[in-house]
């Protein structure tokens, strides 16, 4: 026979069931309209994926860090913004007439910060370049064209302070990976296209000659070529597009269009090097990116893999220098860039 207390027990039993399961549903539905409503709860996945990314990138590279580089760090380029920070690397030994390398990290636009490239960009200064690294605001906190005027008016910085800095500001080749390559591209072509820079709506921050090249690693350079694919990639593209134009139906964003480059570069676009991974799913985008500025006149130097090569590079293969692709970029890239004209 069950006694009272079992009674009771097990009403309590089957009402905490029962609460626990309309919690769930609740916690569940509050997901679905959230995915539908914002695409934060997408964007704190992705970020958090790519920040654990980052960080062992960052990692590995640590015991490729070189002795003799110099280093200013949390220089605030605009006053005005708490995001506005650079560093610079020189190595010591630093020929006054070399070019500064300005590199814009990556992150799908949602994440990323200047300290996951730190150790990389050391590196690259070590081989006898200044280096700056910028950092500035990823979506959604910033929505498109934020970060492309920020590291415009970065430049400007540099141009204006450059003696002071140690750096030459005549000889300024605008770096990028990824996303930071989308950005680096756009603010290439509003220095050496008026009329694109009319159309975006930021002014040119330095003079056209002052740009000796753009290096651009694994970047987007036309997103009419996006967000048609399903699975895991589409949704990667669904959310970083929303996150960063500001809604969801990206396409019909007012003027987010321009950020594709690739329909919008003239043979006044300066010399660029370029390359993506044989396995990188943006990889396409490099190649429509290598095709335009090709059909236009501009002096392209590409390194891309075929599908049968020994080693499957994915998206930022560049970053591993354990691997002897990494290395090849990192010396390629440091030979194209020491071959510019100063």
């Amino acid at each position: 026979m069950q006694t009272a207390d079992a009674a009771v027990s097990g009403k309590q039993r089957s009402w905490l069931r029962r609460l626990v399961a309309s919690a769930l549903l609740g916690l569940g539905l509050l997901a679905l309209v959230a995915h539908y409503l914002t695409p934060w709860p997408s964007v704190l996945v992705i970020r958090a994926i790519f920040d654990r990314g980052a960080a062992e990138a960052s990692a590995k590279l640590e015991k490729h860090l070189p002795g003799g580089v110099n280093f200013e760090r949390a220089i605030r380029y605009d006053p005005g913004d708490r995001d506005a920070l650079l560093d610079i690397y020189r190595p010591a030994n630093l020929d006054p007439g070399a070019p500064t390398v300005v590199w814009v990290h990556g992150g799908g636009f949602v994440s990323g910060r200047r300290a996951d490239l730190s150790n990389y960009l050391m590196v690259l200064a070590a081989r006898g370049l200044a280096v700056v690294n910028v950092d500035y605001t990823i979506a959604p906190a910033a929505r498109y064209p934020t970060p492309v005027r920020q590291v415009s008016r970065a430049l400007a910085f540099l141009d204006r302070q450059g003696r002071q800095l140690g750096i030459n500001r005549k000889g300024l080749v605008i770096a990028g990976d990824s996303a930071g390559a989308q950005i680096a591209a756009q603010t290439a072509n509003i220095i050496t296209s008026p009329a694109y820079a009319k159309l975006v709506g930021i002014a040119a921050p330095i003079q056209p000659e002052q740009l000796k090249g753009t290096l651009l690693y694994c970047g987007v350079f036309d997103i009419s070529k996006l967000g048609q694919g399903k699975g895991v990639f589409g949704w990667f593209i669904q959310t970083v597009t929303w996150a960063y134009s500001g809604q969801r139906n990206w396409r019909s964003a007012p003027g987010f269009e321009h950020m594709s480059v690739a329909g919008h570069v003239t043979g006044a676009f300066p010399p660029t090097f370029i390359s993506a991974g044989n396995s990188d799913p943006l990889g396409p985008q490099s190649h429509i990116m290598d095709a335009a500025l090709r059909k236009v006149g501009v002096r392209v130097q590409s390194l891309f893999y075929p599908a049968d090569h020994p080693a499957k590079l994915g998206h930022e293969y560049q970053f591993d220098l354990d691997a002897p692709d990494g290395q090849r970029s990192l010396d390629n890239s440091v030979a194209w860039i020491s071959a510019l004209p100063r």
